[in-house]
Formats: structure tokens, sequence, C-alpha cells
């Protein structure tokens, strides 16, 4: 368990992407830096403070924020795409901007006129968003024991949270928590504030760089204009939960993709046909042609899902968001979260049945995608995302309100 070892980086004032094709642009950019020291991070697990910078400056991570206050405010099918490009060359890369999103998306929702011109201007400015994600020792991640509590010298926060992604590279770090009536509330607190910190305690085998530990917070001076109460906004309906999810298929969508090019790229170049095939050439081989198609043909069917599900949420969010709109909303996405869910565990797992053994060999690294699939596609269960669907579209039941739907 240790403390970040590098220190953050003052905000500047970051580029402005005005259009879809720019932001589509920069990420293939992005990638292609990204994706060469992919493998080497995971393996050293070396935590990616440089790229995170270049991240930060390129401006993706403002590409949702509303014209009115700067942004480009671009569709949720481009911002799917851009985390697909990103994930593909290093998910991890991918997931750590993601808590971002989902929190522009509830300050988008629920926030005030005040606290959208301050949070929407200062990630223009080049802040970056964490996370204070659940905490590991209650009965569910629900449920918190992370408490605002009044105090003579004004409120202060103590917690402890985990699965904390982004936290480590951030600015703002939000959190959950309950305020003095146990009603949930969500409180916005600097990395630098005295009483946080920040510990590098994640040590899945899977999304390895990520950072995704420990937040400790012991009696955080915090500013009352910063604390959303969440418990009044659970009857009206949103669209932050359903971008949350969108964003988490796409992380998804881009290991399937990349773990279907180093399939293609190592059997052309590397695996020997069976010797029973009759073949010349494993790229021959048609069991092996089958089972591509078969990849592909599951790729796109989830990428046009994902893309369709951004563009609901956007047709839904240029109308009053009725409890049946935001519903359908959180059904899009959750169709989408299985087609990519499944297309990703696939892939990772056929590239070594169709790579052939050695592709095992630890110098290729084509493990990373197996394990960051796996990791990353438990976020939450993909068996409740079933759930969902069979009892809206059976029962009319909406789907229950979270960041998880």
């Amino acid at each position: 368990m240790t403390a970040h070892s590098q220190t953050i980086r003052p905000p500047a004032p970051v580029h402005r992407i005005a259009s879809a094709a720019e932001a589509l642009d920069t990420a293939r950019r992005l990638a292609e830096t990204f994706r060469a020291g992919a493998a080497q991070r995971d393996r050293e697990r070396r935590l990616p403070w440089r790229e995170v910078e270049e991240y930060t400056a390129s401006g993706l991570g403002a590409i949702t924020i509303p014209r009115e206050f700067g942004g480009a405010d671009l569709p949720l099918a481009t911002v799917a795409k851009v985390f697909e490009i990103l994930s593909a060359a290093d998910p991890s890369l991918g997931q750590i901007p993601q808590s971002q999103f989902g929190v522009l998306a509830q300050i988008r929702d629920f926030g005030t006129p005040v606290q959208k011109a301050r949070i929407f201007g200062d990630v223009l400015n080049g802040w970056r968003i964490g996370n204070a994600g659940p905490e590991r020792t209650t009965k569910t991640i629900a449920v918190s024991t992370t408490r605002v509590e009044e105090t003579p010298e004004g409120p202060r926060l103590t917690g402890r949270r985990y699965y904390s992604t982004g936290a480590l590279f951030a600015h703002w770090i939000p959190s959950r928590a309950v305020d003095g009536e146990g009603r949930p509330v969500q409180v916005w607190v600097r990395h630098d504030a005295p009483g946080v910190r920040v510990v590098d305690d994640w040590d899945s085998f899977g999304q390895k760089t990520t950072a995704s530990g420990t937040v400790i917070f012991e009696q955080v001076p915090i500013d009352p204009e910063l604390v959303l109460p969440v418990w009044s906004f659970a009857s009206r309906p949103g669209l932050a939960g359903p971008t949350s999810q969108l964003i988490q298929a796409a992380i998804d969508s881009g290991i399937a993709s990349a773990a279907i090019e180093d399939t293609l790229a190592f059997i052309r170049d590397k695996a020997r046909p069976w010797h029973e095939s009759g073949v010349d050439s494993a790229a021959e081989d048609p069991t092996i042609l089958h089972e591509i198609g078969g990849l592909h043909a599951g790729l796109h069917a989830a990428q046009e899902v994902l893309y369709a599900a951004g563009d609901a949420i956007d047709a839904i969010g240029r109308l009053p968001v009725t409890e049946e709109a935001s519903a359908r909303a959180s059904v899009a996405v959750a169709e989408a979260k299985i087609l990519t869910t499944e297309i990703a565990l696939e892939a990772t797992e056929k590239l070594f049945d169709l790579a052939g053994s050695s592709a095992t060999r630890a110098a290729h690294g084509l493990d990373r995608h197996w394990r960051n699939a796996r990791v990353h596609t438990l976020h939450d269960p993909v068996r409740w995302k079933y759930h969902l669907i069979g009892n809206f579209e059976l029962n009319g039941i909406f789907p229950s309100r979270h960041q998880w739907n």
C-alpha cells in the first residue's frame, strides 16, 4: 500500500474541441501514443501520469459540457466512440476518465446554476474529476458510512472509500456520504484539501493501472456550495445513470476490438495451421475463418446497439425527461451493456483458442486483454441487465435510478 508518488500538475486551460470529427481525430491520435506502451505499463504496473496529462490537455474530457457554459456538447454516440478508441489502445486509460463524465452528467441533471458554472468552468480550465467509490465493508455498495458532520469550524467529511478510479490523478474528488439527518449527499472535495489521503492499493489482476484504490477523508473541510442533496433527486428522473453506463459499455467494446485486432495479427504472422487442415497458413483454416466471422458480427452488432443507445439518450435529453423516458434510456443502455460484455469476454477468450498455445507466451502480453475484460465487465453484474430489460418489457416495471442503471 503506497501513497501516490507523483504530484498532480496544477490545472491549465485545455484545448476547446469544436466538433465530433475533431474529437474522434484527437482520440485516434492519442490512441496511437497510448497503444505503444500499454503492454509494458500493464506488465510493470506503471501508472500513466504522462498519458493522463496528454489526455487532459487534448480537451477530450470537456466534450460533454453544454454550449451555454463554453463546451461542445457533443453527441453521446461520439463520446462512446472516443472511449472505444482510447480503450482499444489501453483500457485503463479509457477507464480513468469515465468517472468524470458520470458526475458531469449528474451536475447537468441536478446541479444549481452556480454549481454548473463552477464545475463546468473548472473542467474547461483543466481540472480533472475522479471518484471516491463505494465502501468495501458495508452490506451493499449502496450503503455509506462516510458522513458530513457539522462542527464549530464548519462542515467536515469523514470516511473511507474504495474503487476510486481516477482519484489518484484528479483535482476534484466527489464522494457519496450521508448528512447529519442520514440522507445521501454528494460532496465535492479538492484532492489537496487537508485531511484527504489517496492510497494506491489497487491490486486487481486486470485494469491494473487505473489506480482504483482507497480514498480516506479525515475531518476534511468542505464547501457547502458543493454539496449535492442526492436525497432530494430520488423522485426526479434524469440521464446521469444511463450516461455513465454507456461509457462503461464503450470501454468493453474497445477491449473487444483490440483483442480481435491482435487475434488477426497473430494468426496472420505467427500462428501455424493445424496439421489436419490441409492448408498452408492458419489464415486459411476454415474453422478459424468461421470463428473470425462470428467475432466481427458480434462486435459490429454490439457497437451499433451502443451508438443507438447514445442517440436515444440524446433524443430523450432534448425533451423534458419523464420517468418513462428515463427508464427507456436505462433499457437501451442495458442492451448495449449486455452485448459489449459478451463480445469482450468472447473475443478475449477466443484469441487464444484461435491463435494457439504460442500466443500465451508472456512476451506477447496478450493475456492482458482477457484480464482487462474480465475485471472491467464486473463493474456491475450483467445478469441484472437481463433482469432490468425483462422486467420492463414484460411487467412494465421501470428500472431503479442510480449510477449503475
